[in-house]
């Protein structure tokens, strides 16, 4: 949690969005005892906005329905951490079971006493290229259309444990990802030089990819 990779990110991130006037919250999911979604849409049919479930979601809805921007920090791992996806199911009476088919696919939206209008997502990941991250940005940004938010884009940060071994750059990228926070906040937006500054390569894919081989290696030869 506060030792991750992915938290020292967000404290960027959201230290950028307080600098911009915006109040922040942070919540660990991994605090909270949210046991899965029982998948039997009792929130839209039967008790409409209210889950059958009593755990600690009943202390986070309040939360939701009062924020305007939705920042969710996600390490990849394949794909999802547990509790993140327990989280995000669990989000399902926030959602108003009005349909509408729009851009090809059914959408609905967030609930009148819901408040968030922008998703955010900020991810950290192992591998060399960022497009490994592809497949979360892609369920975050259809999760927003889902709900008819906007998605405001992703703060991605591949090989962040890196970040420990070149300061100078980490710094940097520290830097621009706390940019970032301050450009949703003021302008609405991040833009595209920011996002790509924040994902920048530390080290060749070679190199990199050589050591994870090399200390795949010598882990096998230590077990045997």
């Amino acid at each position: 949690m506060e030792k991750g990779d992915t938290h020292k990110m967000l404290t960027a991130f959201v230290e950028g969005m307080e600098e911009a006037g915006a109040t922040v919250e942070t919540i660990f999911a991994k605090r909270f005892k949210i046991r899965p979604c029982l998948g039997d849409f009792d929130c839209w049919y039967e008790k409409v906005g209210k889950c059958s479930q009593t755990d600690d979601m009943e202390k986070l809805y309040p939360k939701f329905r009062e924020a305007d921007i939705l920042v969710l920090a996600i390490p990849i791992y394949f794909p999802l951490p547990g509790e993140i996806q327990n989280l995000l199911n669990r989000l399902m009476p926030l959602i108003e079971p009005i349909l509408e088919f729009r851009d090809g696919r059914t959408r609905a939206k967030f609930h009148d006493d819901v408040k968030i209008s922008k998703i955010v997502l900020v991810s950290t990941g192992g591998w060399w290229e960022k497009e490994n991250m592809d497949l979360v940005v892609h369920f975050v940004e259809h999760m927003a259309k889902d709900a008819s938010v906007e998605f405001s884009g992703a703060v991605l940060r591949p090989h962040a444990f890196l970040m420990n071994k070149y300061k100078e750059k980490a710094e940097e990228v520290l830097s621009e990802t706390r940019k970032a926070g301050t450009q949703l906040i003021k302008e609405g937006k991040m833009s595209k030089d920011t996002l790509e500054g924040i994902s920048r390569p530390l080290e060749p894919e070679k190199e990199l990819r050589e050591w994870y081989n090399d200390a795949y290696q010598k882990a096998k030869e230590s077990s045997l």
